[in-house]
């Protein structure tokens, strides 16, 4: 697979996909991780004199209602701001506004093309790889970066499509290659080897378990989607969250790998899902049948602790509480906290776990901190991206 170094891009135009899927609140960006992300690899592409056209999506586009809270104008604003210098945005997708405002480019300009994902509106012709629609954006620009991690594991026309139009001309980004280095730690993870898995439903995380714990030493479940598998196990779990299409699932993983699965001893345990009312901290088999756990109680932190620090390499995925009531991020703020004081070598496989890092101010006082939820999830499932085949 090529990188971006591999290129003589100087003095071309060079199609770059970037992730710049930002959250918005009243119409302004409320993190720009994504965008500063993209940064490395856009200055280099300025360094090499290049004419730098970007693309991006911005949230979903299913009706004309979408289109305005999804203009990636602000990015365009927020991303002159980060480089100092002027990005000219075109408030379009295909056209001629588009194409004249390519060929006056002069080297090291930048333009950002609108939201890919207005091509959904009438026929979703972006998510769907529309054949034609990849290859009129391919036909803008000499050479192909995708350095948009989060979407690879999605074959979309502004990635898959114009690769596939340009298969000698397509190479990796920055972001894209730190991100592969990283995670491919975990190909021949030094042992021992301890995954982490957290958030609401054991659903999303079936791939993951069933690759990753053959290679793992333990696995510690936390978050809404431990209570399953506790239930699997025929404890009463009161009012807690349940995803209970995958009990049986969680009863055959916990039957064949019993002494991997690590699940709560303790947890925080109120009648309301708020962060309003008193909790208490109740032992896993004292739930009574009004109360939820929406936290991992201090039995659990030493348990957890106990077998991190032993660890060599660590994969995390999920919160271990409802991180975002102040009363339940206890859990996840300590054992983040506690990987970071004792050097645990930690990656952070995107998401939510992600924003919590960030939000404890240790995001980057990890190995790494994935920018990809969905992609970084199927990378650890093993499953093949799309966005990477297509440029192999």
């Amino acid at each position: 697979m090529k990188k971006i170094t591999d290129l003589d891009i100087n003095n071309k135009k060079i199609l770059i996909r970037c992730d710049f899927n930002v959250p918005l609140k009243d119409g302004k960006i409320i993190d720009d991780t994504r965008i500063k992300a993209a940064l490395q690899t856009i200055n280099y592409c300025l360094e090499q004199n290049a004419k730098i056209i970007l693309f991006s999506h911005l949230g979903r586009i299913k009706e004309e209602s979408d289109l305005k809270k999804n203009d990636l104008k602000v990015v365009a604003t927020r991303l002159s701001e980060l480089l100092n210098k002027e990005v000219l945005f075109i408030n379009e997708t295909r056209g001629k506004n588009l194409e004249q405002a390519i060929s006056n480019m002069q080297p090291q300009d930048i333009i950002l093309v609108q939201n890919t994902r207005y091509e959904d509106l009438e026929g979703k012709k972006e998510s769907s790889n529309d054949k034609e629609l990849g290859k009129y954006w391919a036909s803008l620009g000499d050479y192909f970066i995708n350095d948009a991690f989060g979407t690879i594991h999605r074959a979309h026309a502004s990635n898959v499509g114009i690769a596939t139009n340009m298969p000698e001309k397509s190479a990796i980004g920055f972001l894209i290659e730190k991100e592969l280095n990283a995670l491919s730690v975990l190909d021949h993870p030094t042992h021992p080897f301890v995954v982490v898995l957290g958030g609401a439903k054991v659903a999303d995380k079936i791939g993951v378990i069933k690759n990753l714990v053959k290679k793992a030493d333990k696995i510690l479940i936390g978050g809404a989607m431990a209570f399953t598998f506790l239930k699997a196990k025929g404890l009463e779990i009161g009012s807690s969250l349940l995803d209970e299409e995958n009990i049986p699932f969680c009863q055959n993983v916990l039957k064949d790998y019993a002494a991997k699965m690590i699940l709560p001893v303790d947890t925080a345990v109120t009648k309301e899902y708020s962060d309003n009312e008193e909790y208490k901290v109740k032992d896993i088999t004292a739930l009574s049948k009004e109360e939820m756990g929406l936290d991992i109680g201090p039995k659990t932190i030493e348990l957890f602790e106990n077998i991190l620090k032993e660890a060599n390499t660590v994969i995390w995925n999920g919160p271990l509480g409802v991180y975002e009531f102040s009363k339940y991020k206890k859990g996840t703020d300590t054992i983040l906290q506690y990987v970071v004081d004792n050097n645990i070598k930690t990656i952070l496989g995107g998401g939510d776990i992600v924003a919590a890092a960030s939000n404890a101010n240790l995001k980057d006082k990890v190995y790494h901190s994935s920018t990809g939820g969905g992609a970084t999830l199927e990378y650890l499932e093993g499953k093949e991206l799309p966005g990477l085949v297509a440029l192999q």
